[in-house]
């Protein structure tokens, strides 16, 4: 019984996320300091659920295979390569790192 205790909870969480971000005033929303926060913040949680996909298993901490994907991704990345080039380096990677063992 307790889960459907979690999903009502979350579903009354969210609706009252939703209402309080209907009652903030379009004032508010205009200001500079709102806007830029509102743009850098889909990059923080995308580069947090990167890094906690990347570096955790069930509680722990680890280093592995998807760690050398992440690291070859990133080398993709400063060299500027295209988007499938990167995904195609840091999968290539991660499958050789895992096919070695690691």
């Amino acid at each position: 019984m307790s889960i459907w205790i979690a999903i009502a909870a979350t579903a009354v969480g969210c609706y009252l996320v939703k209402l309080a971000g209907l009652l903030v005033p379009a004032g508010m929303l205009e200001r500079p300091l709102v806007r830029q926060l509102a743009a850098l913040l889909p990059v923080a949680l995308l580069a947090a659920l990167t890094a906690q996909q990347t570096f955790s298993t069930g509680q722990s901490l680890v280093l592995d295979a998807r760690a050398a994907g992440l690291a070859a991704a990133a080398v993709a990345l400063l060299s500027r390569a295209p988007f499938l080039v990167i995904v195609g380096a840091a999968v290539a990677v991660t499958a050789g790192v895992r096919a070695l063992g690691g």
